[in-house]
């Protein structure tokens, strides 16, 4: 192996890959930041009821090889693509996420909002999705709770329902993140009670070399909670050496 030059890294695509029911804001502040220097993607994942599907259209779309940032959702869809074409992925960061399968418990309980949703109380299931208390407390939290709620109306309910399919079918990716060999950010929020702390050193713990950051004042959205702190994980990131394989 062999690292690659600075132009090298400065060529290197990054493809973000936002959380359930979020679009490209979610990664506004890094997207602005990063295209200075670096090309950017935001890529869908809307389409398909299994994340195998919504992975192989990305890899449709995708460079031939790219780096690859998924929050949430995105970053479940991210392992997946990880586990279909490692030699594509030149490196990973995942952002308050799971590798795990979903339990019966929580997949039942997306039976019955999935009805309400097509019932027509969408903004009801929207409310109980993304609250308040998902955040960390600070001067900007009702303005990033109303932007993950804008966004979430934008995608519409076929959209939600689509997801919440494609989650509750999720397969358990322990087994991808013990093959990950390109450099990796695992990164959350300190205060993020879906995907806490501890889940995060779980998944750090399974791939060689993963650097972990927990982001201060930060809960369930860090790319908007604390912008600046994330912008300069995923530089530190984008600075590792890049590996030939």
């Amino acid at each position: 192996m062999s690292g690659l030059g600075l132009s090298d890294r400065m060529s290197e695509t990054v493809v973000f890959l936002p959380d359930q029911m979020c679009d490209a804001r979610l990664f506004g502040p890094q997207i602005a930041d990063l295209s200075r220097d670096q090309a950017v993607m935001t890529a869908p994942i809307t389409q398909g009821d299994r994340i195998e599907e919504i992975a192989s259209s990305l890899l449709d779309l995708a460079p031939t090889r790219f780096a690859l940032v998924g929050h949430g959702m995105g970053g479940i869809v991210a392992m997946e693509v990880y586990r279909r074409a490692p030699e594509r992925v030149t490196r990973l960061a995942l952002v308050g996420t799971t590798p795990l399968a979903e339990t019966p418990q929580v997949a039942a309980l997306r039976d019955p909002q999935m009805i309400r949703v097509r019932a027509g109380r969408f903004e009801e299931v929207l409310a109980e999705t993304f609250a308040q208390g998902d955040l960390a407390p600070g001067p900007h939290r009702r303005e990033v709770l109303a932007l993950v709620l804008d966004m979430a109306r934008g995608l519409g309910t076929e959209v939600f329902v689509r997801q919440s399919r494609a989650l509750q079918r999720r397969r358990d990716q322990q087994g991808t993140l013990r093959r990950i060999n390109v450099p990796t950010l695992i990164l959350c929020g300190a205060v993020d009670t879906l995907y806490p702390v501890k889940r995060h050193s779980f998944m750090a713990e399974m791939i060689p070399k993963a650097d972990l950051r927990v982001i201060d004042d930060a809960g369930r959205m860090p790319t908007l909670e604390q912008p600046e702190a994330v912008t300069l994980a995923l530089r530190d990131w984008l600075a590792q050496p890049l590996l030939l394989r």
